[in-house]
């Protein structure tokens, strides 16, 4: 009896080295195994490379000649990215006029409520012209007060709305202010909700262009900027007003959508616009465009922004999302590999002058576990050497970590098939 247990108990070490052995020389296998196949794993990363490279869109020709253009400084944006497609000191601070009610007007509409009443201040009512002519005491709807500030640009209006909305101008324009860095606008500063003249009071081509492409995407601001005229009373019905647009923008340009007119003494004249045709929407900035009496001078150099965006860009789809991007190996998982695929894919307005290249950064080493989604690496592209976008590189499936359990698992089962 005893002979017979010693037996069962040599027997059940023996077996259990002999497991133990097998185990750590499977988990040795995997891991030559994946020495050997990370040698694949810079030829896969090559091989993924020149599919996106396949697709590497090459100037077709050289960039246009500048613009000879009237304002001091002139602005064409992608209404869908916010990226510059032209400027001509575009990026110098300079004062906007009455451009600054595209801010006074969708900060109000995304903080107020348009069905409010306003009522009407001393100061509001002292403002200087333009102006709709409102008196102390007088209480007006605030969605009526935006289509006067809006369609005839009126100063006492924007007083009026920004002494509603936050208690004083003082406030409303630092709030503004505040909404533009929200917005990536740096280099803007509101000191006056109608843009008259003042020292804090600037902004530039690229930072209005911005505001008002992210202005264009609200309904109810495109609903009255677009508004060729418009009736409205006030409070009580006593004074009747009829307001008419005052962009002739509309009207002189397929497709326009808007935006704002602006004057001032040390402004010049200034206008954004707006046009949206098919897939592309542009977005155009012009400051300092003359003074008097060269008022029309803001249309002829918003046209020929816009001219040079529609002759010059169409939209091109840069990486399909569909694209294959095969497998990538896995150490110490159940699964050897793993599937990837892209997370997004990118489409931009694309000069026929500009270049686009891309660069596929995806880590050497994975180690499970893996999460289905969990990001891997990117897809990097660049547009004429500066970085647009970075796309994410998924995992397509989860890859759960081998365990010791696992691995003693498949050996019994291994033995139990022999």
């Amino acid at each position: 009896m005893k002979q017979d247990f010693t037996k069962k108990v040599i027997s059940f070490i023996l077996v259990g080295v002999m497991v133990t052995g097998s185990a750590v020389g499977y988990l040795n296998h995997q891991n030559r195994s994946y020495e050997k196949q990370k040698k694949q794993m810079s030829v896969l990363c090559k091989i993924q490379q020149e599919k996106l490279q396949k697709i590497e869109v090459i100037p077709e020709k050289n960039v246009p000649k500048q613009l000879d253009l009237y304002a001091k400084a002139a602005l064409l944006l992608d209404g869908d990215n916010n990226r510059v497609l032209y400027q001509q000191n575009g990026y110098d601070k300079m004062p906007m006029a009455s451009t600054t009610k595209i801010m006074t007007c969708i900060y109000t509409l995304e903080v107020g409520n348009l069905n409010d009443e306003v009522v009407i201040s001393r100061k509001a009512a002292s403002q200087p012209k333009v102006r709709l002519g409102v008196k102390e005491g007088e209480k007006y709807l605030l969605k009526d007060l935006l289509y006067a500030l809006m369609l005839e640009s009126y100063n006492d209006c924007a007083v009026a709305i920004a002494e509603h909305i936050s208690g004083s101008v003082e406030t409303f324009c630092k709030n503004m202010t505040s909404k533009a860095r929200d917005l990536g606008a740096h280099d803007t500063s509101f000191q006056t909700p109608n843009g008259l003249d003042a020292k804090e009071h600037y902004t530039t081509a690229r930072d209005l262009a911005v505001v008002s492409a992210y202005a264009i995407k609200n309904p109810d601001f495109l609903e009255i900027i677009n508004q060729r005229s418009y009736s409205m009373t006030d409070v009580s019905g006593n004074r009747s007003f009829c307001l008419h647009n005052k962009d002739l923008f509309l009207d002189m340009y397929d497709g326009a959508i808007g935006i704002k007119t602006g004057f001032t003494n040390g402004a010049g004249y200034c206008f954004v616009g707006a046009v949206k045709q098919e897939k592309k929407t542009f977005v155009s900035v012009v400051l300092g465009s003359g003074w008097p009496p060269n008022k029309g001078w803001k249309w002829k150099d918003t046209c020929k922004l816009m001219d040079y965006g529609m002759e010059h860009f169409s939209r091109r789809k840069i990486i399909d999302q569909s694209i294959s991007l095969g497998n990538i190996l896995v150490e110490q998982g159940k699964q050897e590999m793993v599937p990837i695929e892209l997370k997004d894919e990118c489409e931009l307005l694309l000069g026929e002058y500009e270049n686009v290249t891309w660069k596929l950064k995806i880590k050497k080493k994975q180690t499970a576990p893996i999460k289905r989604g969990e990001v891997l690496g990117f897809v990097i592209i660049k547009v004429n050497g500066k970085e647009y976008q970075k796309l994410k590189i998924v995992s397509k499936k989860e890859v759960k970590e081998i365990t010791y359990e696992d691995v003693i698992f498949r050996i019994i089962k291994k033995w139990t098939i022999i």
